[in-house]
C-alpha cells in the first residue's frame, strides 16, 4: 500500500493514539479530554494551537518554509455517538452508552499524522489549517466553528476532509466532483385532535386517524411534486401517539427524515408538508403544527478541487485504486457547511478488510488501523502539491 515513508514509520504510533481515541469515546461538544489531546500533541510538534473554536474544537496554524500566502484547511471530526459498543476488541469503549462507531477516531488520527509529518519537514509554501471538529453527528459542530469566526481567524483557500468507507477495499479511494452526500432535514408533524373515551369516540377527533391520513399524504410529495429526475427520500421513521387502551389521545406526531441533493427540492417539500399538514387537519377537524428543521446541507464538492484531489490521491495509491466516479449516497455529513463558504472537497478513503465488514454506526463498527498511515499521506500530500516550495 503505498503511503509517505516517514509516515510510515510512526503507523504503531498512530495505531496506539486511534485505539486510545476509541476507549475514550466523547459525544459532540463534549469532547474535552480528546480536544486536549489533540492540543497537546499539536504543541509538541511546534504547532500554533487555538482552542474552543465551536466550544470543543480545535485549530492548529503551521507555516511552511518561504514566503508564500496560500492556504489551505484540512478538517477531522473528533465526536464519538451515543450508543453502547458491542465488539469485544481489547480497546472497547469504557464510557457506557458512547462509541466511536463512525471512524472518526481514525479521522482525529489521520490529520495528527500528517500534523506531526508536515510540522518534521515543512517542505511546503504556504500556511495549512488543521482544523479538529466537534460535534458532526447532529449536533452542530461545523455550524458552530463557522459562526466562531473559523475562516475569517483562519482563512482557507481550499478546505479538504476524508471519510473513512468501510465498504470499500483498504487503500483506495473515491472522488466526485458536485453532490456527493445528501442534506439532512427533520419535519415533526404534531396532531392536535381531542380526546375521548374508547368507547365514545364520537365525542372527540381521533389524532390517530388523522396521523394515518397524513402519513398517507405526505408520501405523494415524493411520487407526485418531486421531479423524477431528482432524487429525495422521505421517511416517517417515528408515530407516537396514546398512554391508555381506553383513551383516545388528543395528541399525536409524527416525524420524517428527509434527504435530498437539490436545495430546491428542499423547498418544495417543506412547501407542500406545510400545505398538507394544513388541509389534513382541517379535513378531519384537527390542527396539524409542523416544525421544520433544515439540518445540514447537501454536501457539494468543488469540481476543480474534486479533480485537483483525484489526481494527488492517484499519485498515492495508483489510478487503479481510485474512483472518480462513486454512487452519491444519501447520507449525510456536515462538512458540507464548510464546502459551503470555501471550495475543497470530501473524499471516501477504503477501510475495508476481512472480518471487519461491519458498516458505519453499527454497534461492532471498528476502524481499519491499515488505513491510518494512507490518510495521513494524503492529507500532507494534498499539501505539498496545492503549496509547493518555490
Amino acid at each position: 500500500m503505498p503511503i509517505n515513508n516517514r509516515i510510515a514509520d510512526f503507523h504503531d504510533e498512530m495505531t496506539e493514539w486511534r485505539r486510545d481515541f476509541h476507549t475514550h469515546p466523547e459525544i459532540g461538544l463534549e469532547e474535552v479530554r480528546t480536544s486536549a489531546i489533540v492540543a497537546e500533541k499539536l504543541a509538541s510538534w511546534g504547532i500554533e494551537v487555538h482552542r474552543e473554536i465551536g466550544v470543543t474544537g480545535v485549530v492548529g496554524v503551521l507555516r511552511g518554509n518561504g514566503s508564500g500566502t496560500g492556504t489551505i484547511g484540512l478538517r477531522a471530526d473528533m465526536d464519538a455517538l451515543p450508543m453502547d459498543e458491542e465488539g469485544d476488541v481489547p480497546y472497547k469503549s469504557q464510557i457506557p452508552g458512547r462509541m466511536h462507531a463512525c471512524g472518526h477516531d481514525g479521522h482525529t488520527t489521520m490529520l495528527l499524522g500528517a500534523a506531526k509529518y508536515l510540522a518534521e519537514t515543512k517542505n511546503f509554501d504556504g500556511t495549512v489549517h488543521f482544523i479538529f471538529q466537534p460535534a458532526e453527528e447532529g449536533r452542530g459542530g461545523a455550524k458552530k466553528m463557522v459562526e466562531d469566526g473559523l475562516f475569517e481567524r483562519f482563512p482557507c483557500d481550499s478546505i479538504f476532509g476524508i471519510h473513512n468507507a468501510p465498504h470499500m477495499p483498504a487503500g483506495t479511494m473515491a472522488f466526485r466532483g458536485g453532490p456527493i452526500l445528501a442534506s439532512a432535514d427533520r419535519a415533526t408533524m404534531t396532531v392536535h385532535g381531542k380526546g375521548a373515551h374508547a368507547a365514545r369516540p364520537h365525542d372527540g377527533v381521533d389524532p390517530i386517524a388523522v396521523g394515518v391520513q397524513l402519513y398517507q399524504a405526505v408520501q405523494t410529495v415524493v411520487s407526485r411534486n418531486t421531479d423524477p429526475l431528482k432524487s429525495v427520500v422521505m421517511s416517517i421513521t417515528q408515530f407516537h401517539a396514546g398512554t391508555a387502551n381506553n383513551v383516545i389521545p388528543a395528541t399525536a406526531q409524527l416525524i420524517a427524515s428527509i434527504r435530498t441533493f437539490d436545495t430546491e427540492v428542499q423547498d418544495m417539500v417543506e412547501r407542500r408538508l406545510t400545505e398538507l399538514c394544513d388541509g389534513v387537519g382541517r379535513m378531519y377537524g384537527a390542527r396539524v403544527e409542523l416544525e421544520y428543521l433544515r439540518g445540514v446541507p447537501p454536501t457539494v464538492n468543488d469540481i476543480d478541487e474534486a479533480t485537483f484531489a483525484a489526481e494527488v490521491g492517484e499519485a498515492l495509491v495508483g489510478a487503479d485504486k481510485v474512483d472518480r466516479e462513486p454512487a452519491q449516497a444519501m447520507g449525510s455529513e456536515d462538512f458540507s457547511i464548510m464546502l459551503a463558504k470555501r471550495p475543497g472537497a470530501f473524499v471516501w478513503l477504503g477501510g475495508g478488510a476481512p472480518g471487519k465488514d461491519y458498516g458505519l454506526h453499527h454497534p461492532k463498527y471498528d476502524f481499519n488501523d491499515e488505513a491510518l498511515p494512507v490518510g495521513a499521506s494524503f492529507f500532507a500530500k494534498l499539501v505539498e502539491t496545492k503549496l509547493p516550495r518555490g
